[in-house]
C-alpha cells in the first residue's frame, strides 16, 4: 500500500518519539535493518519457527511471486524464495505461518476499495533449508460473505490452523473467519466474527495463540482470542515509522517486532507487557471486541499533534489511492 505520506510519520516521529526498546532474549528480538535493496516495500513479516532468527517477508504490488528470508541477526537475505502453481499475483499484503509450518501469503489489498470479487491466498511449504529456490503454492481461491473489501492482514492461529483476515478500513472494519479448512477446489468464503476499531495494516497471534495483536500507521490494539472471538486488552505501543506495515511475535512471544515499508526500513521490537503474547490493559480497564469509536494509539496531545500534520498536508494526500 503506497498511499501514505512519509512526511506525515516524520512529522509524528517529533511528537512521539520512539518506543521503549525490548530485551534480547530471541535471535532478532533486538531489531534489525533490511539491508536488501530489492526489499523496497516491506509489507508483511513473519517469524520462523523451522529456522530461529530468520524472519520471512515481501514486497507490496508489483514485485512479482517472491519471498525473502531475512536474518534478524544481520538483516540480510539468506533465501529468496520463487512461488510457481500460482497466478500472477496482484496486491501482496500479508504473511503468516501455520502450525503445520507452512507459509501463507495473503494477496488480499484492494487499493479500489473493494472491487475485486475474489482475493487469493496461497500457501507452501516453509523450505528445510535455506537457500534460493522454487516452491510449487497451493493457490485458493477467497470472497467475503459480505461483499469485497480491501484488507492487509492475514493470520494464522496456530493452534488451530484457522486463517482470519482484517479489513483495512479509515472508519474501522471488521475481522473474518475463513472456513476450518481451506479448499483449492472452489471458492472460501470468510464470514464476520468482529468488529475491529482501528485501520490496520497488519496483525499476528501470539505463539500460543491466546492473543491477537492488530497495529495501524499510528498504533495498535491487543486483543485476548478465546473460543474464536477477540476481546479487547488494551493499546499497543506501536513505534512510529514512515509507513509501518507488518508486525510479528518473535519465537518467544515476548516481543512485538514491528516493520516499515522502505528501502533499508528497520523492523523495530517492543517488549511485550506481561510477558509471552501477553497484552496490556487499557488504561481505563475496558474490553470488547468494538465496534465504537476508532483506536488510533494516541494521547489527547498527540491526537492534537497528528491533526495538525493532517492541517499542513491534507487530508486527501494522506489517504490518497495510488493510480494503478
Amino acid at each position: 500500500m503506497r498511499s501514505f505520506l512519509g512526511a506525515a510519520g516524520a512529522a509524528v516521529v517529533l511528537a512521539f518519539g520512539a518506543a521503549a526498546p525490548a530485551v534480547a532474549d530471541d535471535p532478532g528480538s533486538d531489531g534489525f535493518t533490511i539491508k536488501d535493496p530489492r526489499i523496497t516495500e516491506s509489507s508483511g513479516l513473519a517469524a520462523s519457527r523451522l529456522h530461529p532468527g530468520i524472519y520471512w517477508t515481501h514486497n507490496d504490488s508489483g514485485d512479482g511471486p517472491y519471498l525473502y528470508a531475512v536474518d534478524g541477526k544481520t538483516g540480510k537475505t539468506v533465501a529468496t524464495l520463487t512461488l510457481t502453481g500460482i497466478g500472477a499475483p496482484r496486491d501482496v499484503e500479508a504473511i503468516s505461518i501455520g502450525p503445520d509450518d507452512n507459509l501463507y501469503v495473503g494477496d488480499i489489498g484492494d487499493n479500489l476499495g473493494g472491487s475485486w470479487s475474489h482475493v487469493w491466498i496461497y500457501k507452501l511449504p516453509e523450505p528445510k533449508e535455506l537457500r534460493d529456490q522454487t516452491v510449487r503454492a497451493t493457490q485458493y481461491v477467497v470472497n467475503y460473505a459480505d461483499g469485497p473489501r480491501n484488507a492487509e492482514a492475514l493470520m494464522v492461529h496456530p493452534k488451530t490452523g484457522r486463517v482470519y483476515i482484517a479489513e483495512k478500513n479509515e472508519d474501522g472494519g471488521g475481522l473474518y473467519e475463513g472456513p476450518a479448512t481451506l479448499s483449492a477446489a472452489g471458492t472460501n468464503v470468510f464470514r464476520r466474527v468482529a468488529g475491529i476499531d482501528l485501520w490496520v495494516t497488519d496483525g499476528a497471534f501470539s505463539p500460543d495463540g491466546r492473543h491477537l495483536a492488530l497495529r495501524g500507521y499510528f498504533g495498535g490494539i491487543s486483543y485476548a482470542w478465546k473460543d474464536g472471538k477477540p476481546k479487547r486488552e488494551g493499546q499497543l505501543n506501536v513505534p512510529t515509522q514512515p509507513q509501518g506495515e507488518s508486525v510479528t511475535y518473535t519465537l518467544d512471544g515476548k516481543t512485538l517486532l514491528y516493520g516499515s515499508e522502505g528501502r533499508g526500513s528497520a523492523v523495530q521490537p517492543v517488549q511485550v507487557e506481561g510477558g509471552a503474547g501477553g497484552g496490556p490493559k487499557s488504561p481505563s480497564g475496558s474490553e470488547g471486541s468494538g465496534d465504537g469509536r476508532i483506536d488510533t494509539g494516541f494521547s489527547a496531545s498527540a491526537v492534537g499533534i497528528v491533526a495538525g500534520v493532517i492541517a499542513v498536508f491534507g487530508i486527501g494526500r494522506l489517504v490518497r489511492r495510488p493510480k494503478r
